[in-house]
């Protein structure tokens, strides 16, 4: 009986991307069990953070907001990910509802995704506000995941 090696680094590969990508307020998920032939092993990380989009602000200064954005069927939850060499916070505010922040989500510096509000809707209306500890003179950049 031959060894499936391509199959076996593939899982390998995807095991290790899901385990650095994965939010930090993530459900548990299923075991990882090898993908069918002919199956995307990738696709389950891609529909999400796949269609990321990028924030950023020439100076983080005390932070700021990014938006309006909506949400969308990729994600079941609101993710953000910082990419500063300084940490940060951040909140969702769902405008349509309110102007104020759900919570307060310390994000260290280049994190990795971070859930920031969860089981959200389909087509909700928000926006991502960042608050920084201090006034920063390097650029605010961070990715939301809808």
């Amino acid at each position: 009986m031959p060894f499936p090696t391509a199959r076996l680094s593939a899982v390998a590969t995807v095991a290790a991307l899901l385990l650095a990508g994965t939010p930090a307020q993530a459900a548990p998920t299923a075991p990882i069990t090898p993908a069918a032939p002919g199956t995307n092993a990738f696709a389950p990380l891609a529909t999400c953070y796949g269609g990321a989009v990028r924030s950023y602000f020439a100076n983080g200064r005390y932070g700021g907001s990014a938006g309006q954005y909506r949400t969308t069927t990729r994600c079941r939850d609101i993710n953000v990910r910082n990419a500063s060499v300084y940490a940060t916070e951040a909140c969702v505010i769902f405008v349509d509802k309110t102007s104020a922040c759900n919570y307060w989500t310390y994000l260290p510096a280049n994190s990795g995704w971070t859930t920031v509000a969860t089981n959200v809707r389909d087509g909700v209306n928000f926006r991502v506000r960042f608050e920084n500890l201090r006034y920063e003179y390097e650029p605010l950049i961070a990715y939301h995941a809808f």
